[in-house]
């Protein structure tokens, strides 16, 4: 039988108390000890990936001047040897002898369309709205979905493309200016200069080595 379930009924009401209270100061004690530990063993490990993090984020952007300089060098050698296509802008690739390391610096751009699109898009919809709707309801939405902005209130690109496909469905004047000041408000803007870096494997297939650039 336990020794300390036969004295309780001996303790007074005070020593019940004192008890109770000494075993949850213990108890509080050893959480707040637990936390401390794990608080501190957690702040450490921040630190470490933190400022190992920070170093190879300093590291990349070094590295990414680094392409910049040699690749600016390898465009020029490229230009003098005749090997650089005409329309490239800029963008390239350059593969060793071996055939099995290659790196291809990209013409990064950003497609952006001026006030005049704004014009546009109110002739292209208010024909849409006036002429198409109510006898072709599904071509009418098709058409509109080409217009619809993304979460920065830009037209997407690839949406336009797709409306210029539909260009000579219609004689409508409005269809006709409203595309054609789409056109005219377009500009490709260049963003940067991105990379990409390939290896062979032993199976002889081209493997990407993932490093990125985008928000350096």
């Amino acid at each position: 039988m336990n020794t300390t379930t036969q004295l309780v009924p001996e303790l007074t009401t005070a020593e019940l108390e004192q008890m109770l209270a000494n075993r949850k100061k213990a108890e509080r004690a050893k959480e707040e000890k637990e936390k401390a530990t794990y608080e501190k063993d957690r702040d450490q490990m921040v630190e470490k990936v933190l400022l190992t993090a920070s170093a190879l984020f300093r590291e990349l952007g070094e590295f990414k001047t680094y392409c910049h300089i040699e690749m600016d060098k390898q465009a020029v050698k490229l230009s003098e040897y005749g090997k650089v296509r005409s329309n490239s802008k800029g963008g390239f690739s350059v593969t060793n002898s071996d055939d099995t390391m290659r790196i291809t610096r990209r013409r990064d751009t950003e497609p952006v369309w001026d006030e005049r699109s704004g014009k546009a898009v109110e002739l292209i919809k208010e024909f849409l709205g006036d002429a198409i709707k109510k006898r072709d309801t599904k071509m009418h939405d098709i058409l509109m979905s080409f217009l619809e902005r993304n979460a920065n209130g830009d037209l997407e690109y690839g949406r336009v493309m797709d409306l210029y496909k539909h260009e000579d469905k219609f004689d409508d004047p409005r269809w006709k200016e409203g595309l054609k000041l789409i056109k005219e408000s377009f500009s490709n803007h260049l963003k940067g200069y991105g990379y990409e870096f390939k290896m062979k494997g032993a199976d002889g297939k081209w493997q990407n080595l993932y490093l990125n650039f985008s928000s350096l």
